[in-house]
This record gives structure tokens, C-alpha cells and sequence, in this order.
């Protein structure tokens, strides 16, 4: 069939889905109006705001929060699906839901803590999965950028760590498999991502190049098992990430996101993939300085087998570089994936509108089910019998590192244990020396640490002068030490195998809070599992 110039581009407009941020100026919303009404785009990527956006996040601009933020993301999906005359994608990236981008939204616990899951409760990643794909079919959000299949095999990754179900590649898999399950019922697409495997790098590929040094063989082994279950189970979607992995492309330190031997020959031929491809952000500095000429970018990444173009940042200039350089079948291809997408979605015949409210109650019940099965024993000498001998002669004390006494733990604890309790906040507020001096007093110490970030770098803004705290403590008190955030803190406390305790509780949540004092009272067993090797010291 022969096909005007103008409707071809109509159809690679469909390619494109740029980023859009909730707290945009009105000139920011009417552009990408324009951009919709003009060019035909595809979808849309939601981010919070420009300052927080994939590369920006190391930067020193202020993140505003809005109380607002629900209501407004609502409100421009509304706007921008009038403008297009075809149904836009609406995207985003919540991996722990809607909280990943928008404040005062349900937010479920990190992947690594689902990973802590007995894989007998696996059922809970799934209600997991179907609960975030209710919060986003409130918002008028058909696709989720989620969950990650990458194997989080090297503890010096800086941004996958938390993010990734742990290191066995079975579990991961498994895990993945039923996210993406939860969220198929209710109707949302779902995306396993960063093939071929972001889990053993140590460089962040919003900053930089990571390059896997893995042999095809190698990769298959392990990166590439839980793509490949992905695959045998209809995963909607397959996010390519960026990084080289030379021994697939002649030795070449090429981005995955623009290598034909990555997409092309692996994903499609090789594994028989034929869904839907999307790239990672194309602003990401990994790729986005490669091409002075505007449109480059974002032809290299549909010609190496992209179907979605993520984050495009030049939207005219790549319709027409695609246009120029791309056969008309090809072209066809790709738009069919995505038609096909949206025609699961259920958008095409126009029902784009919001369904459903948010349910907080229903999150709060998941996430109390998850922290009674996640909360991980490491050490236990004895840990509930100690504390109360201590109690009895007056020798035990609670300290909370970056939380006031005023925690759920610690309320939760004093209905039996009730004791002299002591905080660290930070260091403008609080005096660690005078804290110091005052736990000389006791033999018995329940420390509990609310890690201040999940991500590793500056050691997870511990300062210093905490790990030398708790060091000397360990070395001269007998210390049951809670650790609620990432377990790849662990290994940075020094002294921590000295612990007469040591429980791993994941998140800060007050759910995690409350079952980590409830356990510990009532001398519960723990079913939690780590989910990655950690060597303490």
C-alpha cells in the first residue's frame, strides 16, 4: 500500500514519548501540547520535575515539593490526551509506585526488600505489582516502567543496588515474573528492564558509560535468565539500558541502547523477542553527548531496534532524521508494537480516563504483611531475654540514629520494655559525645539505625562519627542493633560481628517499625532471607 510522506511521519511521530515533569510552567505544558498536536508522539514519561529528572539528580537543584503534586499529574494527563488525536501512553517510572515520583502517594517497599521474601510469598510481590497498577490506573497511567530484572551481583553498583530483587538470578526472575503478573490483571503494562543486565556495574550510566565485561556465554548464564523468563511469559515490554558490553559488539564499547547486536541479533533473533523495545532515557549523559547533529541520537537508537524512544529531546529533528534514513517497513514494524500495546492498554478506543481511587489502607495492609515476612535475623544471642534481664536492673537503653525517640520501634518496644532512650538526629542538632557519655551507664544497648539513604553514595550519608559510635559501642556494650534502609550498609559499620543482635529491617516505614518491635517482644521466628551477600565486619 503506498503511504503519504505526511502520514508516515504521523506514524514515527508514535516513536516518541518525551519526557514531561508534574511541576512544569504553563509555556513548559503548552509546548508539549504542541509537540502532541504536531507531531503525532506517542506517549509521555512522567517525572516529578526538572531538577529531579534521570541525569539531573546529582546536581544541586532544589527539588520542590508539591502537596499538590496527585492532582496536578491528573490534571495535565487530562489535557494532554485532549490535545492528541491519538491516544497518548502514559508512563512513568514507580517501582515502588507512585511515591517513586509524587509525594503523598501510596509507596510500597524497594524491590530488595521484596527480595527478602521467602519465595513461598511470592503472592505478595504479585499483590504488589496489582496494587501499584490500581495507583496508576487512578492517575490516568497505562504503563509502568517497571520492574527491574537486573541481578544485583556487585555491591559497588551506585544505582541499581536497592532497586534490583537481590542476586539469585531464579528468585529475581520469579519475583519479576510475578510483579508484571500483578499489574497485567489490572490492566497496566509492565517492562522488565535494563537488558542485557545492569546489576554488575559500578558506574552509574545517568553520569557515565558502565561496560560489562561478560562473554555471551557468561551473560546467558546469569544477566540475561530472567529477561528470558520474561520473555516465555509475554513480558509486555523490554527496556534496553546504557551500557556496552564489548564482547557482543566486536570488542566495541557501543551503548546497548544503539547496538543492532544487542537488540537486533540477541534480544529478537537470538532470544525471539518481538514485543515491544523501548530505550532507556536519551538524555542520560551515557548517550546524550555522542551526536552533535539534533535528531542523530535518537535515529541511531531506532535504527539499532528501538521501538520507544524514551526522553527524546528532539522530537522534530529525529522524526525527521527516521523519516530520511528508515525503510517503510521498518517503520511499520515498530508502530505495530506499539498500536499493539495500546490496544492492551484499552486506550485506543479513547477510554484514557482516570479509574478507581487510591487506597492507602490497602497499601498499609501489604506492606505490614511484607515486613512480617521480610525482617531479616542476622545475629540473634538471645536478644529478647537479654533485653529484659537488663531492664530489670535498670541496665538497658535504646539510642535511634537518625530519628527522633519518638519512633514507632521504640514506642512499639516500651509497652514492655520501656528504658532511658537517647537520639541522634544530626550533627547541627544532636552531640554525639554527650550521648557517648551517657550510655556509659549501660551494659545493654538496642540501637536502632534509620540509614538516612538508600542510594550508597557518601556511605549513605552516614557521617563518620556515627560508624565511630557505633564501633565503640559494639566493642564495649552488648548492642542489638535494628537496621531499617539498605543492607549494603552493613559491611561500612565497623565491629558490627560483635553484635549480640543484628536484624536487617529494610525500610523505615511504620509497618517495618511496629513488626520489628512486635518480634522482637513476642520472640518471633524470622522468615526474611537476605537477599544479597553481605560480609560484616
Amino acid at each position: 500500500m503506498k503511504i503519504t510522506a505526511e502520514a508516515l511521519r504521523q506514524r514515527i511521530g508514535q516513536f516518541f514519548f518525551p519526557a514531561v515533569f508534574i511541576n512544569d510552567t504553563e509555556e513548559n505544558i503548552q509546548e508539549t501540547e504542541r509537540l502532541i498536536k504536531e507531531h503525532n508522539i506517542g506517549g509521555l514519561t512522567f517525572f516529578h520535575s526538572r531538577a529531579s529528572a534521570a541525569t539531573n539528580y546529582e546536581s544541586k537543584k532544589k527539588v520542590v515539593f508539591n502537596d499538590d503534586s496527585y492532582e496536578k499529574i491528573k490534571a495535565l494527563i487530562v489535557r494532554y490526551q485532549k490535545a492528541a488525536s491519538t491516544p497518548l501512553l502514559i508512563s512513568i517510572d514507580a517501582e515502588w509506585g507512585l511515591a517513586m515520583r509524587i509525594e503523598k502517594t501510596p509507596q510500597y517497599p524497594y524491590a530488595i526488600t521484596l527480595g527478602a521474601l521467602p519465595e513461598n510469598k511470592a503472592d505478595l510481590v504479585y499483590e504488589v505489582g496489582k496494587q501499584i497498577g490500581l495507583d496508576l490506573k487512578a492517575a490516568g497511567i497505562q504503563y509502568n516502567l517497571s520492574p527491574l530484572a537486573d541481578i544485583n551481583n556487585n555491591p559497588n553498583n551506585p544505582v541499581i543496588g536497592y532497586r534490583s530483587f537481590g542476586e539469585n538470578k531464579e528468585k529475581v526472575a520469579n519475583f519479576s515474573i510475578e510483579y508484571l503478573r500483578g499489574m497485567s490483571e489490572v490492566g497496566v503494562l509492565g517492562c522488565l528492564k535494563h537488558f542485557p543486565g545492569h546489576g554488575n556495574t559500578n558506574v552509574d550510566s545517568h553520569l557515565g558509560l558502565p561496560v560489562l565485561k561478560e562473554t555471551l556465554e557468561e551473560l546467558l548464564e546469569n544477566e540475561l535468565y530472567p529477561f528470558i523468563k520474561g520473555i516465555e511469559n509475554n513480558v509486555d515490554s523490554i527496556m534496553i539500558g546504557h551500557l556496552a558490553v564489548p564482547s557482543l559488539n566486536d570488542g566495541k564499547d557501543t551503548s546497548a541502547t544503539l547496538s543492532k547486536a544487542v537488540i537486533q541479533d540477541l534480544l529478537r533473533d537470538k532470544l525471539g523477542y518481538d514485543g515491544l523495545v523501548i530505550s532507556d532515557a536519551l538524555n542520560m549523559h551515557s548517550v546524550s553527548k555522542l551526536y552533535e547533529t539534533k535528531g542523530q541520537l535518537e535515529w541511531e537508537a531506532f535504527n539499532a531496534g528501538n521501538d520507544v524512544l524514551c526522553f527524546a529531546e528532539n522530537v522534530p529533528e529525529g522524526i525527521e532524521a527516521i523519516f530520511k534514513n528508515a525503510s517503510p517497513d521498518r517503520i511499520f514494524e515498530s508502530y505495530n508494537r506499539i498500536m499493539k500495546a495500546k490496544e492492551k492498554a484499552g486506550i485506543l478506543s479513547g477510554n484514557t480516563s482516570a479509574l478507581g481511587e487510591l487506597d492507602f489502607e490497602k497499601t498499609s495492609k501489604i506492606n505490614l504483611e511484607i515486613a512480617q515476612n521480610a525482617i531479616t535475623k542476622i545475629i540473634d544471642n538471645g536478644i529478647s531475654d537479654l533485653a529484659l534481664e537488663a531492664q530489670k536492673n535498670n541496665k538497658l537503653a535504646k539510642l535511634s540514629l537518625y530519628k527522633n525517640t519518638e519512633n514507632v520501634f521504640f514506642k512499639t518496644l516500651n509497652a514492655k520494655l520501656p528504658s532511658p532512650e537517647f537520639a541522634f538526629e544530626n550533627l547541627e542538632t544532636s552531640d554525639i559525645l554527650a550521648i557517648k557519655n551517657e550510655l556509659e551507664n549501660f551494659e545493654t544497648i538496642i540501637v536502632s539505625l534509620f540509614v538516612p539513604k538508600a542510594k550508597p553514595l557518601n556511605n549513605f550519608e552516614v557521617n563518620n562519627e556515627v560508624f565511630e559510635l557505633l564501633s565503640h559501642l559494639l566493642q564495649t556494650k552488648k548492642c542489638v542493633v535494628y537496621v531499617f534502609g539498605n543492607p549494603y550498609v552493613l559491611p561500612l559499620i565497623p565491629n558490627l560481628k560483635k553484635a549480640s543482635g543484628l536484624i536487617q529491617a529494610y525500610q523505615d516505614f511504620e509497618e517495618f517499625q511496629k513488626t520489628a518491635g512486635i518480634q522482637f517482644i513476642e520472640k518471633n521466628t524470622f522468615s526474611g532471607v537476605l537477599p544479597v551477600n553481605i560480609d560484616i565486619q
